[in-house]
């Protein structure tokens, strides 16, 4: 089979498409044909090996297809299933093995493209919505990055629960996005002070969280739109990593709350995977989440997919395809 694999870390040009073999599964184990691999920013830390990976590997961690045989001891699912997964690493590729207790049945209303796009980012939006901080009716939050894809999905489930929701974005087309999802206001930081303009439309009191992707250029001023016992919910560094902080100033600011959730910690049991994702694929075919696959690049381009989304060129989800 064709697949994309990474001999070395370092930058785009590290992603080698190959022909290597195809895996057999074991016991436990199914073999899925990708359809789709969803191209998220983890996929950038490994690449670099920020999170460190034995080489050589095949990238990407999230996709959809269908079914292509079994191994011993799996009777949830069938050749030929819709199927969908996330956090099983190998989907860059024609074919991926997967344990079948992270594989999850894609359902009637829900397309295999929507299911490759919606379950990394979605359920890092369903957790930081639900529970890294559990907003309430009424809260007002910043939600930066809101035009790409965990954002439009965030804010989306923010206003599901009755907030009112800010965004950063950097354009003018990447507003209308964020709007569209049902921000209140996107905030364009390269024209104006994101701070300034949340503390103004909060009358000065700051908000209750700031949900935080970016990272080491928003990271200051995302602790100063806080209000007292306020939470930063920090689960990204798309702009670098945050410099060495004096935990100390958290007191001085209000007594401040820090956090860097991580998927692996908010599905712990595959109930929790069950949970999550079904309200995801339950909300996409009843029409109150809309999941904006914004770029699609064949397989073999992986490197200008990575490229791209490191630029912040790309709005809502990539999609590699078979």
């Amino acid at each position: 089979m064709q697949a994309i694999v990474v001999t070395r870390t370092g930058g785009a040009e590290v992603l080698e498409w190959q022909q290597i073999p195809t895996p057999s599964p074991g016991p436990g184990q199914v073999l899925v044909r990708v359809h789709a691999a969803g191209v998220n920013f983890v996929d950038v830390y490994i690449r670099e090996g920020r999170y460190p990976s034995a080489l050589p590997f095949t990238p990407g961690q999230e996709g959809a297809g269908t079914v292509e045989r079994v191994g011993e001891g799996v009777s949830a699912f069938q050749p030929g299933d819709a199927v969908a997964w996330a956090a099983s690493y190998g989907s860059y590729a024609e074919f991926v093995l997967v344990d079948a207790q992270k594989l999850l049945p894609v359902p009637d209303g829900v397309s295999l493209s929507e299911a490759a796009a919606v379950l990394v980012q979605g359920i890092t939006a369903h957790y930081l919505a639900h529970d890294t901080y559990a907003i309430k009716a009424g809260d007002t939050v910043l939600v930066h990055a809101g035009a790409g894809g965990v954002g439009l999905l965030l804010t989306q489930m923010a206003v599901q629960r009755g907030a009112r929701v800010l965004t950063t974005v950097s354009t003018h087309e990447k507003a209308e996005l964020s709007l569209a999802a049902g921000s209140d206001r996107a905030i364009l930081y390269t024209q104006e002070n994101f701070r300034e303009r949340v503390l103004a439309e909060t009358g000065g009191q700051g908000i209750p969280v700031v949900y935080d992707s970016v990272g080491k250029t928003t990271f200051e001023d995302s602790l100063r739109c806080l209000r007292p016992r306020g939470l930063l919910a920090l689960y990204g560094a798309s702009s670098g990593a945050v410099a060495p902080f004096d935990l100390i100033r958290l007191s001085q600011m209000g007594s401040l709350y820090v956090t860097r959730p991580t998927m692996k910690d908010y599905l712990q049991t595959r109930q929790q995977l069950e949970h999550r994702a079904g309200e995801l694929f339950s909300w996409i075919a009843e029409g109150k989440l809309r999941v904006r696959v914004g770029h699609r690049y064949k397989l073999e381009d992986a490197a200008q997919a990575h490229r791209d989304l490191e630029s912040r060129a790309t709005t809502g989800k990539i999609l590699l395809t078979a």
